[in-house]
């Protein structure tokens, strides 16, 4: 049955029925590039999981990880120049770290798609949008061209792109921004994949475009069930969709927790910071926060929590000692469920 057909409910979850544990899980991931100045640490030691019908947020700003973690799972990381020197991806159950490379192929797209953050470039402007998307149908499912066409037009209606049949045949560059991202959401929708990471989906869109595309992702993911990793450095966008949040800064994950909970109370001076330069209604003519500094070169990351050389409240043992991902609890010592902090001071960050 495709997942075009909306006469009929779609079951869920697909795949085999006998995994039942999380639909990916990434285990102590490491990613390195290596230059000519040295060894960039992208990725140290990220573990993080999603179900299906789950939506993860992985938050932070450029530089911090998180499209490099989706690159290692889409196994799309150009090797050399980088590695994966240790860790795991789970997908249903698989390690795909140990898959070959026309297993990998076989997950890839049909199994786990992705939605890259400029669609102008990632959409080929000589070919119209309906050759592109029905290149998925004819090479995956060796559809007729004819065929293929009339499933192009039906996934373009899908993700509510007006007069699709009279649009299928026009060129990426005589669609706005808005549409070109809706026509990359129905190209990872096309084989039906378990499990969709979108890579900055709405970077370059205006705020009413970017809302339109999220509430599109947010239906879509309901009613297949699928997982949906969202990467975005804007905490503003996933208050609304995301079920939980991992924060990450120099390569590490520094905060996580339930969406609702890390908005009402951050365990982590970063993720505190960046709640802080979100723009507020009730802040109107005020200076914006920012947080001082810059992102630390992942050439040269400080030693002791990365953070430290930016953070309002670091103290000694912040330079020296690199802080674990520490379970949150209330002051009575009651464990939140599903959150955890990697700061040597989150009882104060939390409590305080």
């Amino acid at each position: 049955m495709s997942i075009i057909d909306t006469t009929k409910t779609i079951p869920a979850p697909r795949g085999d029925g006998e995994h039942q544990g999380p639909l990916l899980e990434v285990r102590d991931l490491h990613v390195e590039f290596h230059t000519r100045d040295g060894v960039a640490k992208a990725v140290n030691g990220v573990n993080y999981s999603v179900n299906a019908g789950e939506t993860l947020a992985v938050l932070g700003e450029s530089g911090s990880g998180k499209s490099v973690t989706a690159q290692a799972i889409m196994g799309i990381l150009d090797m050399p120049p980088g590695k994966i020197p240790q860790g795991e991806i789970f997908f249903r159950g698989e390690d795909m770290l140990k898959m070959s490379a026309e297993e990998r192929r076989k997950v890839r797209g049909r199994k786990i798609a992705m939605i890259f953050q400029d669609a102008l470039s990632s959409l080929n402007p000589v070919l119209s949008v309906g050759y592109q998307l029905g290149e998925m149908f004819r090479v995956h499912q060796g559809l007729s061209k004819k065929d293929a066409k009339a499933r192009s037009i039906e996934l373009m209606d899908k993700v509510k792109i007006p007069a699709a049949a009279a649009r299928v045949n026009d060129y990426p560059h005589q669609f706005s921004g808005g549409m070109r991202q809706r026509i990359m959401i129905a190209m990872a929708l096309a084989l039906e994949p378990d499990l969709i990471i979108a890579d900055e989906p709405t970077t370059a869109l205006d705020v009413t475009v970017q809302a339109q595309v999220m509430d599109l992702l947010a239906e879509l993911q309901r009613e297949y069930n699928m997982g949906l990793i969202l990467i975005t450095h804007d905490l503003g966008v996933v208050a609304d969709v995301a079920d939980k949040i991992a924060v990450m800064y120099a390569g590490r994950i520094v905060e996580q927790a339930p969406v609702h909970e890390i908005y009402k109370r951050p365990a982590h001076p970063y993720t505190k910071g960046l709640l802080a330069s979100i723009p507020r209604l009730d802040q109107k003519g005020q200076e914006l926060f920012a947080i001082k500094g810059l992102p630390p070169n992942l050439l040269k990351v400080p030693t002791g929590c990365a953070f430290n050389p930016r953070c309002t409240m670091a103290q000694d043992i912040c330079s020296t000692d690199v802080p674990v991902l520490h379970p949150v609890a209330e002051q009575d010592g009651t464990e939140l469920v599903g959150r955890g902090s990697a700061c040597h001071f989150w009882k104060e960050t939390i409590h305080g």
